[in-house]
């Protein structure tokens, strides 16, 4: 299975909630950016997951642009940002077996994601991601490697 873990895309701080906040117009263009990256690198996923957050919806709004529909997409409360990192990698990967998902793209937050990774790669520590950044994890059986992160200024040419 092949699990990348993208933070959503650069968002404003003026709004009534954290839940609330919206992408900016710089998070909406690193979140095409990444899309694209992605395109080159994946030509579909099977599960696609979610935070209920805003700018994390507006995110997956880019990126869905540039992709094919996903079999399955799943709003989650479980990857917000202050959700328990252990529980979100136990559901998500229960969806993914459940939709017997090879390819799949979380979206979500810091730090949830950060310890998310060193949740499912042993001995690492949590990583920062970058606004609309997306790790790479390679799971096979029980192992999981970590593949690589990518960020928005890696990627624009």
């Amino acid at each position: 299975m092949q699990l990348f873990l993208m933070r959503h895309g650069e968002a404003s701080f003026d709004a009534p909630s954290d839940r609330e906040r919206k992408l900016t117009e710089i998070g909406r263009i690193h979140s095409g950016y990444m899309a694209n990256w992605l395109v080159k690198n994946i030509s579909h996923f099977d599960l696609v997951i979610v935070s209920p957050y805003l700018r994390a919806q507006q995110t997956w709004q880019e990126v869905s642009k540039h992709l094919p529909d996903p079999r399955k997409l799943v709003v989650l409360d479980d990857v917000t940002p202050s959700g328990d990192a252990k529980r979100a990698v136990d559901v998500v990967l229960a969806y993914t077996e459940q939709y017997k998902a090879d390819k799949v793209l979380v979206i979500a937050h810091m730090p949830i994601l950060g310890f998310m990774v060193s949740e499912l790669v042993a001995g690492i520590e949590p990583p920062l991601f970058a606004t609309s950044a997306i790790a790479q994890i390679d799971k096979h059986m029980e192992q999981c490697s970590f593949v690589a992160m990518t960020a928005p200024h890696q990627v624009v040419s």
